[in-house]
């Protein structure tokens, strides 16, 4: 019975290789637009990259500009091409899984800032993955554990719990996992990173009333992913109970990580908002359009 299982799973993931091999990708890349000191701007790159705009800081969170992640096709170009993002004063790592922490894109953002400014970002990851990102240039590495708080120029930056797993590899189980708000004098706004549906939501809304909630909406098919990862019902519910203005979806549409039709995740999201009443503060960004938070 135990080889017939891992028959199966081994012939599942296949026909998940081969699909995503066989699928052209798609989409187009665009300048960001820039925001003002007073605004917050927040470009989705794909999947789970963002870059953010916020207190006249720029950052990049979990960037991966990857055309292949191992063995998994690219599906959709990133919106923003490595290059036309400005010099960055931050980098923020949720987690080391490869498709979050992606070394060659954190090595080419801290050259082309060094290049451009003389100074390579400051890179910000959980607790024990500082050794992943130890010799790729950046200027300070900063190691965070859940609510710990860490202060640059202006903005506050707090790593928060989530429902998931930080190992890189087989066993390195002792690496920390999370997500990040990030605030301002006047905005603040919260990266889940990978999470299930949990009870620190609410939490996290009640310490640090993030204004602005980028959750993960894919990867939850079969049923047992959604120990680690949120269905689209999931992450309104998270949402809610964040309390936040508004939520922008993300972990989908780029990698193809589970067996959930491709462009369910975002058709659920918005019949999920549409029932609860909260569809215009369900914001689904197009790649590389930089929303404007006044």
């Amino acid at each position: 019975m135990l080889n017939v299982t891992i028959r199966r799973k081994a012939g599942q993931f296949g026909n998940l290789v081969r699909t995503s091999a066989m699928t052209r990708r798609t989409g187009s890349s665009h300048l960001p637009q820039l925001a003002s000191t007073r605004e917050l701007g927040v470009t989705f790159i794909g999947h789970s990259s963002f870059f953010i705009q916020i207190g006249g800081r720029s950052l990049a969170i979990d960037p991966n500009f990857a055309r292949w992640l191992i063995v998994l096709k690219r599906q959709r170009k990133p919106g923003v091409r490595l290059r036309d993002l400005p010099p960055l004063d931050l980098v923020l790592v949720s987690h080391a899984h490869f498709d979050h922490l992606h070394r060659p894109s954190l090595r080419a953002i801290a050259r082309l800032t060094r290049r451009y400014c003389g100074q390579a970002p400051t890179i910000v990851v959980p607790k024990n993955v500082g050794d992943i990102v130890a010799r790729l240039g950046f200027s300070r590495i900063v190691e965070m554990n859940w609510w710990q708080e860490f202060s640059d120029d202006k903005l506050t930056i707090t790593h928060t719990p989530s429902q998931h797993w930080g190992a890189r590899l087989l066993r390195d189980f002792h690496r920390g996992f999370g997500g990040y708000v990030v605030r301002s004098a006047k905005h603040s706004i919260y990266h889940a990173g990978d999470t299930a549906y949990f009870d620190g939501f609410r939490e996290i809304g009640k310490r640090l009333h993030p204004e602005v909630a980028l959750l993960p909406i894919g990867a939850y098919h079969p049923a047992h992913y959604r120990n680690v990862h949120t269905s689209p019902e999931d992450a309104l519910q998270g949402f809610l109970d964040l309390g936040s203005r508004f939520m922008v979806p993300m972990h989908y549409g780029t990698f193809r990580l589970s067996y959930e039709p491709f462009d369910e995740p975002l058709k659920r999201l918005r019949e999920a908002a549409a029932k609860a009443g909260v569809s215009d503060r369900v914001l689904a960004l197009e790649e590389g359009k930089t929303k404007i938070f006044k």
